[in-house]
């Protein structure tokens, strides 16, 4: 009976969707605030002034622009990039011969010894396999790191976490974006913090004399205000997501990695790092990838993943 039915609570989580164009709006809407309040009214006035001053100028208005080119381009493929979703009837990949003379040799009465090593060898492959999970919402399998999203309603590869700021989840295929995203939102707002600090403070001697804009002043004590606040938690962020990257471990994860001695996907933090960011020095701080490390590095693409040898699943 319809009404016997158990109402899924989760549904609710759907209702998030609706925020996507606001948040979109208010980071750029800060974006903005703080380009003008730094740009236009503290350091671009000054770069008639004379030297050193003009030079200090410029220095941090080219900076400003580059993270903020930077952040920008992370944030949109963040936004518009998909984190990974799971193909229509995935079943782990199984070499169907190996496991067809698997199961010949396993069968037969007299096995000579260079098969019994074979067999035995890609009996203790399998056996390495992980276990293939089941969704019964999405009624598809699910890979190794793989969870539902209760607000995009589909399983992510890899999930990390669902973000509203960026109107997306944070997956295997955009979990570099995010964090690009993160770095240059921190190191754009500490700059924007310190370049703003001598404004802050004579906006209160400005203020009390009723000299300068008020309109000025306002932007100004608001662009300090956010920026100061933004930088102080994005740092927290920050340190967290580094931490998890050189463990190879996502945030869902951190309370699975509590059940067990040692962790699976813990390669050593050069490589957990390339699992990641790639092997392409030169891309590390871009927002994109080689065609060779999505070719070879599988855990990029979310449905396989290298685990060590020394950890019994």
């Amino acid at each position: 009976m319809d009404c016997a039915r158990i109402p899924n609570p989760f549904r609710l989580c759907s209702a998030l969707r609706v925020l996507g164009s606001f948040m979109v709006l208010l980071v750029l809407a800060i974006v903005a605030l703080s380009y003008y309040a730094v740009v236009v009214v503290a350091w671009g006035p000054r770069l008639s002034h004379g030297f050193p001053v003009s030079v200090l100028s410029a220095m941090i208005i080219v900076v400003f622009h580059l993270l903020l080119a930077l952040l920008i381009w992370s944030y949109f493929m963040v936004v518009f990039h998909d984190p990974g979703s799971v193909p229509a009837n995935w079943r782990p990949s199984i070499d169907e011969e190996s496991l067809e003379r698997t199961i010949s040799g396993s069968q037969s009465d007299y096995v000579n010894p260079e098969t019994r090593a074979s067999t035995s060898s890609t009996l203790e492959e399998l056996e390495r396999r992980p276990n293939m999970g089941y969704c019964t919402r999405c009624q598809n399998g699910k890979p190794p790191r793989c969870h539902h999203c209760s607000v995009c309603q589909r399983c992510v590869l890899k999930m990390d976490h669902h973000c509203v700021w960026v109107v997306n989840c944070v997956g295997a295929q955009n979990y570099k974006f995010f964090l690009l995203f993160l770095i240059y939102t921190f190191l754009e707002t500490v700059l924007d913090t310190f370049s703003l600090l001598p404004n802050f403070i004579k906006f209160f001697s400005d203020a009390r004399n009723h000299s300068g804009s008020p309109g000025n002043l306002a932007v100004t004590f608001l662009a300090f205000v956010l920026n100061l606040a933004f930088a102080l938690s994005l740092l927290c962020f920050v340190v967290m997501h580094t931490s998890l990257v050189l463990s190879n471990t996502t945030t869902i994860e951190v309370y699975e990695k509590k059940k067990v001695s040692a962790w699976e996907y813990d390669l050593g933090k050069r490589k957990n790092f390339e699992q990641v960011f790639g092997t392409k020095k030169l891309l590390w701080f871009l927002p994109m990838f080689s065609a060779e490390d999505l070719e070879k590095i599988p855990a990029l693409q979310g449905l396989d993943f290298p685990t060590r040898s020394d950890v019994q699943r």
